[in-house]
């Protein structure tokens, strides 16, 4: 046990960056309580006690700490301790030159009372199914989350909650959030820009200035492109190459302006990023089999560009039950096109009404003429008063018998 305290003791001494001048011990003394030395800027200068001890009681234990530090020397009552001192000739007091005193070793022992005091971290699991057991831990996922980015839909993505872990908010995060503010996106865009496309954050900033600066070059304004990003949230993962491709190819299929070009492309900019082959495709069942001619192929595209994208056969039922159904020609389609557009059950309801009140009537040159816009785009209580001259009351009624 006394060899266990001089360890600690002569540590306690070196620890504070002092140096030991000189150590008279003799064979039948228990410890040594203090040494110290004292440092000059120009000069050193040594002070040393020597110090001889008979049995003495143990010290009190904050009197006890002290010494084991090398800050004072212990003088029990009734203890036979002598000191002698040889003074440095630069000083005047020895205590004003002392090395603060070095912090308490992770090897000394520490009361109940202290020790019920830490609180230990706990460790992260070494895997989990959620985020949530690392958010408390990680700087990422805490600004993440207070941004408002769905961490549930994430981890729900293979490898995307792993990739979050290993960015660092300052390195890796910050800068790209930075970027999208610059680009235009408010607060409370970047929650929801972030959960569909975390991919994002992986983006080199370089590579994200790169294809604003593209689009920009062509001539989007910034409210444009922000709205072209805060829609389509892969835009910016795509290339310049890609981006120009793209462009390029509704400029040609659809024999458009690059003013309209632009315009297609910022009302519905998932035409950036999703496949061309939907869009192929659509385009040569309005040509094919629908009957379009080109001219009104563009006139629906740049009017209703959801159409590009919509499904095959919704698509063709909907225009056969205008066009063979109803009466309906292929110019008054092309210019009402969002009838392709709306629910078939809707166009149907609101078709059979009218020909039971005896009102339906598409040709222009005919009275009581009604037009695809009113049929499918009024409410239904103004579609009752001002074209069907009935009420709601009477349209719910007649729905229940088809």
């Amino acid at each position: 046990m006394a060899s266990a305290k001089l360890c600690r003791k002569c540590a306690g001494l070196l620890w504070g960056r002092t140096a030991l001048a000189s150590l008279s011990v003799p064979d039948t003394l228990l410890s040594v309580r203090a040494a110290a030395v004292q440092t000059h800027t120009q000069s050193w200068s040594f002070t040393t006690f020597r110090l001889s001890h008979s049995a003495s009681p143990e010290p009190p234990a904050a009197e006890r700490r002290l010494t084991e530090r090398g800050l004072l020397p212990y003088d029990s009552p009734g203890s036979n301790c002598t000191v002698t001192e040889r003074p440095s000739p630069d000083s005047p007091s020895l205590l004003e030159d002392l090395d603060i005193a070095p912090p308490l070793s992770p090897f000394e022992e520490i009361s109940d009372d202290e020790a019920v005091q830490i609180v230990a971290t706990p460790p992260l699991p070494p895997a989990s199914t959620s985020l949530r057991d690392y958010v408390s831990q990680s700087e990422t996922l805490t600004k993440l989350v207070q941004l408002g980015v769905d961490l549930f839909k994430l981890e729900q993505r293979p490898n995307v909650g792993s990739m979050l872990l290993r960015l660092d908010f300052q390195q890796d995060v910050q800068g790209r959030l930075l970027f999208l503010k610059d680009v235009g996106l408010q607060d409370s865009q970047l929650g929801p820009l972030i959960t569909h496309n975390p991919f994002i954050l992986t983006e080199s900033l370089e590579n994200l200035q790169a294809r604003v600066s593209y689009l920009k070059s062509k001539r989007f304004s910034s409210e444009a492109v922000c709205r072209m990003v805060s829609k389509a949230p892969y835009l910016l993962n795509f290339s310049v190459q890609r981006l120009d491709n793209r462009l390029g190819f509704f400029q040609k299929h659809l024999g458009l302006s690059p003013h309209k070009t632009r315009d297609i492309v910022t009302r519905l900019p998932r035409l950036m990023c999703g496949s061309l082959e939907p869009v192929k495709e659509n385009l040569k069942v309005f040509e094919l089999e629908l009957g379009f001619r080109p001219n009104e192929i563009q006139h629906i595209a740049t009017r209703i560009p959801k159409v590009l994208t919509a499904n095959k056969k919704r698509l063709t039922e909907t225009f056969d039950y205008v066009h063979n159904t109803m009466g309906i020609p292929h110019s008054l389609i092309a210019k009402f096109p969002q009838v392709l557009n709306v629910r078939l059950l809707r166009i149907r309801e609101r078709h059979r009404f009218l020909q039971y009140l005896g009102k339906a009537q598409y040709d222009p040159a005919q009275s009581g003429y009604v037009s695809l816009d009113q049929l499918v785009s009024l409410p239904d209580a103004v579609f009752c008063s001002e074209v069907a001259s009935a009420t709601l009351e009477d349209f719910e009624q007649f729905q229940k018998t088809l």
